[in-house]
């Protein structure tokens, strides 16, 4: 191996992706990882497995886990400003069109066989997780709402895929994720005083502040009026979308390079990229059973 090198980025297709993470590790290589990182938890525990061996980092390529705003959004959490966490409600999807369908490698199941799930519900699953501390749901269901290949792929891959998350304590979260509807990438967590929306919780809208909106909306009843008074506060942290020196993705091979340097890795990042991994495939698995409520 090369000693010019300290670490790899491996965007490969999921079908292929983990021989060559097993392959940067074993030669000494830290490694960033492409999303999702295996077709299932074997292939991804195998990875983890070989970088700990080898005492390299690995981190996956999730660029909001690095903004800026969650540390706002961390704190609007745990200060009181929308009470005691019930609900969350996320979606991330785009229109691909024809050409995607015919042609993307996302459409062929054995480059990228977890399709929009993979590609856009790992981040519906982490912003979950992340809301919930990482706390693992203690069931999950799902549905695969919608199939499609392009010609010459052996399988359907999902193009449409809904799940749902079973927390302790009664909470529960929902997400949804397509290649054939609209952009949307929001997220909105509903609390016991309040809530808090999130309209761009994946990509920044292009700018130089990344924002949210905490509502605690009051209702007031008089006989038979009823008043809704909205009382929004939105709440944004200085940071350029896109290729800034402050952006998220920057902010991703900064953290990830000074990881690099610093001569110790960081377990929580496999950890979490595991946790996300093994809900992905409990939502697949409970949506080959019509979903039916999986266990975790």
């Amino acid at each position: 191996a090369r000693d010019d090198i300290d670490a790899v980025y491996i965007p490969l297709p999921t079908g292929v992706r983990s021989e060559w993470v097993i392959k940067a590790a074993q030669a000494g290589k830290h490694v960033m990882c492409e999303k999702p990182c295996g077709i299932d938890v074997a292939e991804t525990e195998a990875q983890l497995a070989a970088c700990n061996e080898a005492g390299v980092q690995f981190m996956d390529g999730v660029m909001f886990m690095h903004s800026k705003r969650l540390d706002a959004l961390r704190e609007t959490l745990t200060d009181g400003s929308i009470g005691e966490v019930r609900r969350i409600h996320s979606a991330f999807s785009f229109n691909g069109g024809d050409d995607f369908v015919s042609g993307n490698i996302r459409m062929h199941s054995d480059l990228e066989p977890l399709g929009c799930l993979g590609d856009l519900g790992w981040y519906n699953i982490r912003f979950n997780l992340w809301t919930m501390e990482y706390a693992m749901p203690k069931a999950v269901s799902g549905r695969m709402i919608c199939g499609a290949a392009r010609g010459d792929s052996p399988d359907q891959v999902p193009v449409e895929f809904s799940g749902e998350l079973f927390y302790e304590n009664d909470v529960t979260a929902s997400y949804y994720c397509s290649f054939i509807t609209a952009n949307q990438q929001w997220a909105h967590v509903c609390g016991t005083d309040g809530t808090l929306r999130v309209d761009d919780f994946v990509v920044p809208f292009f700018g130089s502040e990344a924002k949210y909106t905490v509502s605690n909306t009051e209702s007031n009843q008089h006989v038979c009026d009823f008043n809704m008074e909205q009382r929004d506060r939105i709440v944004s942290v200085k940071e350029h979308a896109n290729a800034h020196p402050t952006a998220q993705e920057a902010n991703l091979f900064r953290n990830f390079g000074d990881l690099v340097l610093s001569g110790e890795t960081d377990p929580k990042w496999g950890e979490i990229t595991l946790q996300t991994q093994q809900v992905m495939m409990a939502c697949l698995e409970s949506a080959k059973q019509d979903g039916a409520r999986v266990e975790l």
